[in-house]
């Protein structure tokens, strides 16, 4: 046992180490820092001897490790968002979350249920865990801190900038907005015992509506109440200003601690306050250490778990892949999520070339371990584990992730370059 904690040590202040320094070692090199992580993991585990932690295992630590860090990103995420909010000048992030998001899933729950044959709920619940665009691993493709002109907060027509700004609103709802469809699964997987009407009754009335209503509303009062102790009082004192930024981590913790004793769902509450947040006081100098210390924290966490994801790959992780799962993976990232961004974005004011990019950079990620770890932690599940085995659910989601991760976390800087050149 004490040898286990030394070498639990050892890893996480590698991972610390590491998401300290490679940010200035791949400066502007065709690579990501989640795939240096994922690579690193591998090589320290396969290096120490030792299996890094089964998700399967462990699905509560799981669940609550990758929780922690899609909260925080969610709060980074909602800081970065410079421009106004108008509805008009968010259409791309309502038309990826009203019509692209719906339409991943039912394609990905088709591919689930007639390729893989899974069962209804199993393969529902394939879709939503696989739907939302991760507002962790997507750095590169989202905007950069708060003020810096990236985000068309002056001129909502100029199309500088559009692609980052959709893909980060995008990531920052819809991780909330999987919920209701994870729930669903899970209604789904208890529905024998309840009758026909009544589960679905109650997930459009719960699961749907009071649900996300408690989530903007208590994520808008959070905003409100840490805004004022953010720029009612300067600091005045060098530990104040040691501290500085430390309320965007007080933020995230309220709003999701609140909305989700409410019954309502914490991660809209946390973007939704992050949102109000930022809107307080609009140039506000301060606002560079909110986003810093939230990114940091983010960064940290972010790179604990990926190195742990490297670790659980070369432990056996992805064992019970099979071929057609394989295939199910590479059709949902680079068939369904394409086709979904474009007729969700078809007749968007956007150049159609960025609205390409804005359809194919749907990066899977974190968010994805955490729905799938909720879910099997729910009592109506547990059946569904004898069916459709928790490991082969993992094989798929790890591959897709892992595929995502270096497929979309190569391409996506020099994309963006060329983009933006092309533009100029």
């Amino acid at each position: 046992m004490a040898a286990s904690y030394y070498l639990a040590l050892i890893v996480v202040s590698l991972a610390i180490l590491g998401a300290a320094v490679l940010p200035r070692i791949f400066a502007d090199k065709p690579v990501s820092l989640p795939i240096i992580y994922v690579v690193s993991g591998g090589v320290l585990f396969l290096a120490l001897g030792v299996e890094a932690p089964n998700p399967v295992d462990h699905p509560e630590i799981t669940e609550r490790l990758t929780e922690l860090v899609v909260i925080i990103a969610l709060m980074g995420a909602g800081l970065k968002l410079d421009r106004p909010f108008d509805w008009g000048a968010w259409s791309s992030t309502w038309r990826l979350l009203a019509i692209t998001m719906p339409l991943s899933i039912v394609g990905t729950a088709l591919l689930g249920w007639y390729v893989l044959g899974a069962h209804i709920a199993t393969a529902v619940l394939m879709g939503a865990v696989i739907a939302p665009t991760d507002p962790v691993l997507a750095a590169d493709v989202q905007t950069g801190p708060p003020a810096e002109g990236t985000d068309e907060e002056i001129d909502p027509e100029d199309q500088e900038g559009s692609i980052r700004f959709a893909l980060t609103s995008e990531a920052g709802f819809n991780d909330g907005l999987a919920f209701p469809f994870t729930n669903l699964a899970i209604a789904l997987a208890g529905a024998a015992s309840i009758a026909a009407g009544e589960w679905l009754r109650e997930w459009v009335l719960v699961d749907v509506l009071y649900k996300i209503l408690v989530g903007i509303v208590v994520g808008y009062a959070a905003g409100q109440v840490i805004a004022r102790f953010v720029f009612g009082e300067p600091a005045s004192t060098r530990l104040a200003v040691v501290m500085e930024g430390a309320e965007a981590l007080a933020a995230t913790l309220l709003a999701y601690g609140v909305a989700e004793l409410a019954n309502g769902y914490g991660f809209i509450a946390v973007f939704v306050a992050a949102l109000v947040l930022r809107h307080y006081e609009w140039e506000h100098d301060y606002y560079e250490h909110l986003h810093d210390f939230a990114v940091m924290t983010e960064r940290l966490l972010m790179a604990g778990i990926l190195v742990l994801f490297g670790g659980t790959l070369v432990s056996g992780l992805l064992d019970p892949l099979t071929w057609p799962m394989v295939g199910v993976g590479l059709v949902v990232l680079f068939v369904v999520r394409p086709i979904a961004g474009v007729v969700g974005l078809f007749g968007h004011s956007a150049h159609w070339a960025e609205r390409l990019v804005i359809a194919t950079f749907g990066i899977r990620g974190i968010g994805s371990f955490y729905y799938l770890a909720h879910a099997l932690n729910e009592a109506t599940f547990k059946e569904r584990e004898l069916l459709v085995a928790a490991e082969g659910l993992w094989a798929l989601v790890g591959f897709i992730v892992l595929t995502s991760t270096f497929v979309h976390g190569i391409a996506a800087s020099p994309v963006m370059r060329k983009l933006d050149a092309w533009r100029g």
